[in-house]
């Protein structure tokens, strides 16, 4: 099985309430070896405030929780950093003061409204609100590159009107082939997101096509993570994400610590 879940939220996340103690004692339950915080921080996100980390506190607690579990797990310490154009010099200071293990870049919020909110899809169609969000994801990533994996890259789905039935990679396959060139040159790793299956999709974000066609480009690094906002949802869904991303092609998933990724065997 995955014994690593590198993508989770504590109450140091806007959006979540969870007690990182919590998460720790669920992942030990759950048999992983190894857990990455990845908490969100988004400058200039929409709602004021909401994803402004504080990266002291965090830091804080996260090195005495991993002194207090060091003998029942491995705790690492990651970012999951919103993208946007404009932050390029904000993003690249931010990440140099601190001493991540993982980042991940994630685009939350195309046009500055995030998808999340139904006002993103309002007054246009769903096809137009799918192709700005993955025409604005590959020029975050021209902005900004400095991150070790790309979060959830069709995020927009999660939310849709018709979330993925209407959606193929085939579809937008002009639009997704340019970001998975770019980050296959920069050395980014797919993030295999396994919140889409909570979310209705029946498979991870990205979709399984997204990642098979990753692979025939020549990626071979993968992470994992749950995106869980709750202990109970630690390391969810992780059965079925192993078995699709087998069905990809891929034998190994990579975990960072000191921003460097070692791979592990899927199975």
């Amino acid at each position: 099985m995955i014994k690593a879940d590198t993508h989770l939220h504590t109450s140091f996340s806007g959006d979540c309430d969870e007690d990182m103690e919590n998460v720790i004692r669920s992942g030990i339950s759950r048999g992983l070896d190894i857990l990455c915080f990845t908490e969100h921080m988004d400058k200039d996100y929409p709602v004021e405030g909401l994803f402004d980390l504080d990266c002291d506190s965090y830091r804080k607690r996260y090195l005495e929780m991993r002194d207090r579990y060091e003998d029942n797990i491995t705790l690492l310490w990651g970012v999951e950093l919103g993208l946007l154009p404009w932050l390029a010099d904000w993003c690249s200071s931010y990440v140099n003061q601190y001493p991540f293990d993982f980042i991940i870049g994630s685009v939350h919020n195309p046009g500055n409204v995030d998808p999340y909110y139904p006002e993103y899809f309002e007054g246009r169609s769903e096809e137009e609100a799918y192709t700005e969000y993955f025409t604005e994801s590959l020029a975050c990533l021209e902005a900004f590159s400095d991150i070790d994996a790309l979060g959830h890259m069709d995020y927009v789905v999660r939310y849709g009107p018709n979330k993925n039935k209407e959606y193929s990679y085939k579809k937008y396959s002009e639009y997704i082939d340019p970001i998975l060139k770019f980050i296959i040159e920069k050395g980014i790793a797919l993030e295999v997101n396994s919140k889409g299956y909570a979310k209705g999709l029946g498979e991870p974000n990205p979709c399984r096509d997204i990642i098979k066609r990753y692979k025939e480009m020549g990626g071979e690094l993968i992470t994992i993570g749950s995106d869980a906002h709750l202990a109970a949802n630690v390391a969810e869904d992780f059965d079925r994400t192993q078995q699709l991303i087998l069905d990809c092609g891929f034998r190994y998933y990579a975990v960072f610590t000191g921003r460097t990724p070692k791979l592990y065997p899927l199975g």
